[in-house]
């Protein structure tokens, strides 16, 4: 998939799948799939998030920029257009956002939007203003109709809301695919080592929302490498950690992966994160978890 940070470099003409689209969930690529049997289809979307712009908060994002780049390439578009946020496009009024970038730029035959995504400056535009434009700029507007599931609106805050609960049953169903964490594997401590359980810690991005503290069982995958391996996300309270870790031990695996970049599958969520009474104690419990792990039949 070709990726742009400047419209008139795209191919056009085209059709648009126009919004955020942090998690590529299930209401996303309802919105996206309008537009894949269209001549040129097209993501265009936004970096840095509009919500980290405006706020200045990070760590909420479930799929940052390349991630979600790999999601939309899978479901087959062609192009992707990820426009630079920044304060002129974020003072660009609504009208002019549709006239200047989708139309003269883009060439846009057809536009693919949620039913509350909103654009331009303060907000300006919205569905209802798409299709009030359609009619003199010459294109077709799309407006899928909102995703559901018993609790209500198919959503990232949803998804999150779910991960932060350890919910992974709920969170796959939401996403449509187990939620992934990713990182280059960077030196530690070397504590895991000495229990006996090798660990490679995962330097996260910043950016990357982390689901709830605790074990995990978890598929890893690099290279052409595949693993089953227990993550364990937290603050090592046995050792009165202070900082925040991401470490996986793989199962049946020994190697050094010192700067290899390890993609997690979270699978199930397995026990919170706890303080033992003596490293003895903590030792026990991991091999407890490894068994519990290799105990579940692979689907």
């Amino acid at each position: 998939m070709d990726v742009f940070t400047s419209a008139p470099l795209a191919h056009t003409p085209c059709a648009v799948a126009l919004g955020n689209f942090d998690g590529v969930h299930r209401g996303h690529v309802l919105v996206l799939s309008q537009v894949l049997d269209s001549p040129n289809p097209t993501v265009v979307t936004f970096e840095p998030h509009p919500r980290e712009y405006f706020s200045g908060q990070t760590g909420f994002l479930l799929t940052p920029e390349q991630e979600k780049l790999d999601l939309v390439a899978g479901l087959g578009f062609v192009q992707a257009v990820v426009l630079p946020f920044n304060e002129q496009l974020a003072r660009l009024p609504a009208v002019q956002f549709v006239q200047e970038i989708l139309v003269a730029q883009l060439q846009v035959k057809r536009i693919s939007i949620g039913p509350d995504f909103q654009f331009g400056y303060k907000r300006g535009g919205s569905a209802a203003l798409l299709r009030e434009l359609a009619p003199s700029f010459g294109f077709e507007v799309c407006i899928c109709s909102e995703e559901q599931w018993q609790q209500g609106r198919v959503s990232s805050s949803a998804i999150r809301a779910a991960l932060e609960q350890g919910d992974l049953t709920t969170a796959r169903y939401l996403l449509g695919r187990n939620y992934l964490l990713r990182g280059t594997v960077v030196a530690g401590d070397g504590r895991g080592r000495q229990l006996g359980f090798p660990t490679a810690n995962l330097n996260i991005l910043e950016r990357k929302f982390v689901p709830r503290s605790g074990v995990y069982r978890v598929s890893a995958r690099w290279q052409k490498e595949e693993r089953l391996g227990l993550l364990n996300i937290g603050y090592r309270p046995t050792f009165d950690g202070f900082t925040r870790s991401v470490e996986a031990h793989l199962l049946d695996w020994q190697g050094d992966l010192y700067g290899e970049i390890l993609t997690l599958e979270l699978l199930q969520y397995l026990r919170p994160e706890q303080k033992f009474g003596s490293v003895e104690e903590l030792k026990r419990q991991i091999a407890l978890d490894i068994s519990m792990a290799l105990a579940v039949p692979e689907s």
